[in-house]
């Protein structure tokens, strides 16, 4: 699960092979996030600035770096 808090923050829990743990992302996880998307097994958070982070399942779109360039900014 990912739960977006009142300052913009993720708090995330559960499987951590389904987006439940995120220490690989947590940094940017900390303020900012506007929207939180979800797949079966992956998450994408949308950042004020329009940057794009996600984790979890990288089948499942958890891994976005083949596309990171295009996900840094609105």
């Amino acid at each position: 699960f990912a739960a977006r808090k009142e300052d913009g923050s993720i708090v995330t829990w559960g499987d951590r092979y389904e987006g439940g743990d995120s220490p690989a992302v947590r940094e940017h996880l900390c303020s900012g996030v506007v929207a939180v998307y979800s797949t079966e097994r992956a998450f994408a958070a949308r950042k004020g600035d329009g940057s794009i982070v996600t984790w979890g399942d990288r089948t499942e779109g958890g891994d976005s770096s083949a596309v990171r360039e295009h996900l840094c900014s609105g």
